[in-house]
């Protein structure tokens, strides 16, 4: 299974932007996708996942702004961002559970910076 995830970029404080992640490979089903982020202090963190039954998990950092969603067909999961603030900074990594293993895609930089 590989993972290849778009949208890095640089971004102003409040505004807005997107990730994506398509799986592809071998794929027979697909448990969970979901974005995790690399800080400087803390290590990786989780922001938000989708189940496959569609349920979501979100860090509390996440709740209000940043919203999941997934197109099956596709194999595609996306990230939301809204309201950027400077200490969303990080390298985004998707990852996304097939068949009970984890897979992760190469990290995307989100710089939130006036």
């Amino acid at each position: 299974v590989q993972l290849q995830a778009l949208g890095e970029g640089l971004v102003q404080p409040g505004g807005s932007l997107r990730l994506s992640c398509a799986a592809s490979g071998t794929i027979s089903s697909i448990n969970s996708m979901g974005w995790y982020r690399q800080l400087p202090v803390n290590g990786r963190e989780l922001v938000i996942a989708i189940t496959s039954g569609g349920g979501t998990v979100y860090a509390d950092s996440a709740k209000g702004r940043f919203t999941i969603s997934r197109n099956n067909t596709k194999n595609t999961v996306y990230l939301q961002m809204n309201s950027l603030k400077p200490e969303d900074t990080a390298v985004y990594f998707c990852k996304v559970k097939v068949s009970g293993r984890d897979y992760w895609g190469k990290g995307t930089l989100v710089t939130v910076s006036s």
